[in-house]
């Protein structure tokens, strides 16, 4: 009974979800996400995926690095644009995952020639019940949908291989002082918009919410550096090591 309630509220969850994208203009053409990060400078999330183009050029620049094959998992893969990305690396192999089935078919339908690239409809948990490895695991743009980063995380950990990696970019990490008004600041938009009950799957992380594990930061938007030079991209790039 209760995996069944569960089940139903990743449904409602995944419904309400898919029309507030629609409502923020997020749901794209077949033709639109082939060409993802890529977009037409009049779109009005133009500005947004120039930050997800640099993020995800980072994050790629550095697994191209690998000198060895990698089999790399994207979880709240979405509509599958970062892992086809992922998947033309020489000798990737790439599983993308998300809860969300519509993004899911569309993602499946745009990349089906891709044939290093696997997308399920799936969530992390299950990954347990397959004995999948993993060398590389990555977020982008889904790790704020989880709410407690331990119990995610310690999924991560059972399926990474030795010396496996955790990539996290495009989500906030807040400073603990800000995390009251992040939080109200996201109530009030829900709200706004009409889904006032997708606040309660939205969650505020911190840098000390992933304390218990050994990580770095490749990218720290607030650096005295990245403020110098005006780099605008508020999103960190956080690497945690098994």
């Amino acid at each position: 009974m209760h995996e069944v309630g569960k089940n139903k509220e990743l449904q409602d969850f995944g419904s309400q979800y898919i029309q507030l994208r629609h409502w923020e203009g997020r749901v794209y053409t077949d033709e639109q996400l082939r060409e993802l990060p890529k977009i037409e400078t009049h779109h009005p999330h133009f500005k947004e995926w120039q930050f997800r183009d640099e993020s995800s050029s980072r994050l790629c620049n550095y697994l191209k690095k690998k000198e060895r094959p990698i089999k790399i998992l994207e979880i709240g893969c979405g509509n599958g644009w970062l892992a086809a990305r992922l998947a033309t690396f020489t000798n990737s192999q790439v599983l993308g995952i998300d809860i969300n089935e519509k993004e899911i078919e569309q993602a499946r339908s745009v990349f089906s020639q891709v044939n290093n690239l696997e997308l399920r409809l799936l969530a992390p948990a299950d990954l347990l019940r397959t004995n999948e490895q993993f060398d590389v695991i990555v977020f982008a743009a889904s790790f704020q949908y989880f709410p407690f980063p331990d119990e995610i995380l310690g999924v991560c950990m059972e399926i990474l291989n030795e010396e496996g990696e955790i990539h996290i970019i495009d989500s906030h990490f807040y400073p603990i002082s800000e995390l009251a008004s992040a939080r109200k600041r996201s109530e009030l938009y829900f709200e706004a918009v009409g889904f006032p009950e997708l606040s309660k799957y939205y969650f505020h992380h911190t840098l000390d919410d992933i304390d218990d594990y050994e990580y770095q930061v490749l990218y720290d938007p607030n650096s005295l550096f990245n403020r110098f030079i005006r780099n605008k991209n508020p999103f960190h790039w956080i690497r945690i090591l098994k």
